[in-house]
């Protein structure tokens, strides 16, 4: 990776810190500058305009969720442990050092009738994740850890939705209880997927 490859990496470390905390709409060469302790002319020099430096901070964090959550969790063996392990990491995500929560959650709220290429972006990566929690489901069917009337985009729907409710409770409501009720939410949800030869085993929620 060459000295401006580096540099600009450092820079959207930074960026993606900015946008999780005040968003991307606010998120600006200047301020970047200013949190970066760089000069404007710098930070420009890699981006040459808001709307670029909002795409590949997303993306930057998007190759972050990728090394952070993805990744680890594909070394679990297919089917539930695999999507255990997707929502297991997921909820580890704010404590990763995003100074506002979940950059993809607040993203949503806050672009969600903001049309244009940020929103199209960030649509894409959400779907890329729904589809992925679909994926790990259906595999658990075939694996014969689920039952065969599941219908693995519904699972995926629900298991998103509570770690949506997740973000919402630990962040905006401060709620200490936040991480307990997440984990038993996602649990049971899971459990409820088993193939009835397989609800008697239990695999118990990580409970912080």
């Amino acid at each position: 990776m060459s000295k401006g490859d580096n540099t600009r990496s450092t820079i959207l470390d930074v960026a993606v810190q900015v946008a999780s905390r005040i968003g991307f709409q606010a998120l600006s060469i200047g301020l970047l500058a200013e949190e970066a302790r760089m000069s404007k002319s710098g930070v420009f020099s890699h981006f040459k305009s808001k709307e670029q430096l909002q795409l590949q901070t997303l993306e930057h964090a998007r190759h972050r969720f990728v090394d952070v959550i993805v990744r680890p969790a594909l070394a679990a063996p297919r089917g539930e442990p695999r999507l255990r392990a997707l929502v297991e990491h997921w909820r580890t995500w704010d404590s990763v050092g995003l100074q506002g929560g979940c950059i993809f959650t607040a993203a949503a709220f806050e672009l969600g009738e903001q049309p244009g290429p940020l929103r199209d972006a960030l649509v894409r990566s959400e779907l890329d994740w729904l589809e992925l929690l679909g994926s790990v489901s259906a595999s658990a069917v075939r694996e014969g850890q689920f039952r065969p009337d599941l219908d693995p985009e519904q699972l995926a729907f629900e298991i998103h939705g509570v770690l949506l409710s997740h973000h919402y409770a630990s962040r905006l409501l401060a709620d200490e209880q936040a991480g307990r009720r997440t984990a038993l939410a996602l649990d049971r949800i899971i459990t409820g997927a088993r193939a009835a030869e397989s609800r008697r085993q239990t695999v118990a929620p990580a409970v912080p």
